[in-house]
C-alpha cells in the first residue's frame, strides 16, 4: 500500500485485527481510486454517560488532488460494522469526486462557423463553406434553428463536423448569433 495511513484508536484498546481489516478496506479504497494522497482513520468510543451500552464513532479522512472527503459515522455498537459503514459511505463519496473529475476535465466538440452556400429546399439538403473553403453537406435533420425553409444562401451558420466516409458533413446546424430570421 503506497497511501501514507494513520489508524488511530481512542478509548478502546488497539486491536490488530482491527487495523488488519482497515488496511484491507484502505487497499480496496485504493484499488477503486489509485490517486488518494492520505487515509486516516479513527475509530473511538466517545465518553457518554447517559448511555449504558458502547457505541463506536468511525472517521475516514481521504486526501485525494484538489479535495477531502470526510466521513464521520458514530453510534454503532460493533466496531466492525461501524468500519464497513464508514468505509461504504468514504467508496460512495469517492465514486462521486471521480465523477466530477473525469466531467471537469471532457473534451468539447468544437463549432465551426461558415455561410450557406447553396440550398435545395425542395429536397430539403444545402452546402455550408467554412472559413476555410471546406465544403460540408447537411439536411434539415441537422438543423436546429431555425426552420430549413427559414435559411438562405448566404446566412452565417454554426455547425459540429461530423466525419463520413462520402463528404465532409455539418450537424446541429444553427444560424449565426448576428442573423436571426426575421
Amino acid at each position: 500500500m503506497k497511501i501514507p495511513l494513520q489508524i488511530t484508536f481512542h478509548n478502546i484498546q488497539n486491536s490488530e485485527a482491527m487495523g488488519t481489516y482497515i488496511r484491507d478496506k484502505v487497499q480496496k479504497l485504493n484499488e477503486f481510486f489509485a490517486d488518494i494522497v492520505s487515509c486516516r482513520v479513527v475509530v473511538e468510543i466517545p465518553h457518554k454517560h447517559h448511555n449504558q451500552g458502547k457505541e463506536f464513532n468511525v472517521r475516514i479522512d481521504l486526501g485525494v488532488p484538489g479535495h477531502e472527503i470526510v466521513v464521520n459515522r458514530d453510534h454503532h455498537e460493533d466496531a466492525y460494522i461501524a468500519l464497513r459503514d464508514a468505509f461504504d459511505a468514504a467508496k460512495r463519496q469517492l465514486e462521486d469526486y471521480a465523477h466530477r473529475l473525469r466531467r471537469e476535465t471532457k473534451s468539447h466538440v468544437p463549432e465551426y462557423i461558415g455561410h450557406v452556400a447553396r440550398l435545395n429546399q425542395k429536397d430539403g439538403f444545402g452546402f455550408i463553406i467554412d472559413q476555410g473553403g471546406t465544403e460540408y453537406y447537411f439536411n434539415r435533420d441537422n438543423l436546429v434553428s431555425p426552420k430549413f425553409e427559414h435559411l438562405k444562401v448566404g446566412d452565417e451558420v454554426k455547425f459540429i463536423e461530423e466525419t463520413s466516409s462520402e463528404r465532409p458533413q455539418a450537424k446541429r446546424v444553427s444560424i449565426g448569433r448576428h442573423q436571426l430570421p426575421s
